[in-house]
């Protein structure tokens, strides 16, 4: 699996995580599927490719405003509790950077 199929993975699940244990909803309500699309998209997009860095360290940010607000929020929170819930995708991202 690629660098870039890899990290669309992990931000889906942190999207899910976000949704199904802080908003306490069993689906991702349609902004936040939005938000996973707009990511999925990004990352197809990158310039980097299969050289990128972590989004946050990168020299181009290509987020819009509104969504790079949210996907910092949802990062903020799902971030940390990677670790209990796909250990196997936190620990790789850590690694990478």
């Amino acid at each position: 699996m690629s660098r870039i199929e890899r990290e669309k993975l992990t931000v889906r699940k942190m999207i899910e995580l976000y949704c199904r244990h802080h908003l306490h909803q069993d689906q991702m309500p349609e902004e936040y599927q939005h938000l996973a699309d707009f990511a999925c998209r990004r990352l197809d997009h990158c310039k980097y490719g299969e050289r990128k860095t972590a989004c946050k360290h990168c020299p181009t940010h290509c987020y819009a405003p509104k969504e790079r607000e949210a996907i910092r929020k949802v990062m903020r929170w799902a971030g940390p509790r990677m670790i209990w819930y796909a250990p196997k995708d936190a620990i790789l991202h850590i690694l990478k950077k």
